[in-house]
């Protein structure tokens, strides 16, 4: 593939929402619990519908997500216990389906991250491998470029994290407001849910 065939193509979001959740120990599936009066999940899914990002798909596994939008794509990952990897994987290859020059990759169990982080990493341009960052501290969105698909694990519970040992210069930083806490317990859910 060329630079300018690289370079052409929309930039796509994906929101990874197929883990099974199982240090959660809540009543229900962590995404399903409720948080600010909605789902879990909801509040990651309204920030990467109000990014800007036209094209977005939502990876689903443990549970079936209501609220799925028409404009949206609906992947189910048919084995989220093999790993976050596998959700990345099946988002990696409908961004390639959709000929995209960028992938922004963000996860389902961090509502407190505002759109505003989707809409900097998918504005960003510079390295192949972009990721947020709040207070110096390396979190999600990560925007990976069409070029470093092929860096993406297929397997395993470390997702875009992976990259950022493996390929140190291939990273860029970019500065966002919010707060990038995942919720993977009862007593996390507790103490954010005010």
């Amino acid at each position: 593939m060329t630079p300018s065939e690289q370079e052409s193509g929309p930039v796509v979001a994906a929101l990874l929402a197929a883990g099974l959740g199982t240090r959660f120990r809540g009543p229900e599936h962590k995404l399903m619990a409720g948080f600010r009066g909605a789902p879990l999940v909801s509040h990651a899914l309204a920030a990467m519908r109000r990014s800007g990002i036209a094209r977005r798909a939502v990876v689903a596994g443990a549970v079936e997500l209501d609220g799925v939008l028409e404009d949206e794509v609906l992947l189910v990952n048919p084995d989220p216990a093999r790993g976050l990897a596998t959700s990345l994987a099946i988002a990696r290859d409908w961004a390639l389906s959709e000929r995209a020059r960028a992938l922004v990759i963000g996860l389902g169990d961090q509502p407190l991250i505002p759109a505003s982080a989707w809409s900097r990493l998918a504005k960003a341009s510079g390295a192949p491998i972009m990721v947020a960052t709040y207070q110096g501290k390396r979190r999600n969105p990560v925007r990976i470029a069409r070029e470093a698909f092929d860096l993406l694990p297929e397997s395993g519970d470390e997702g875009a994290r992976a990259l950022f040992s493996s390929f140190p210069t291939l990273v860029e930083e970019v500065e966002c407001e919010g707060e990038p806490v995942d919720i993977d317990t009862v007593e996390e859910l507790d103490e954010w849910n005010l």
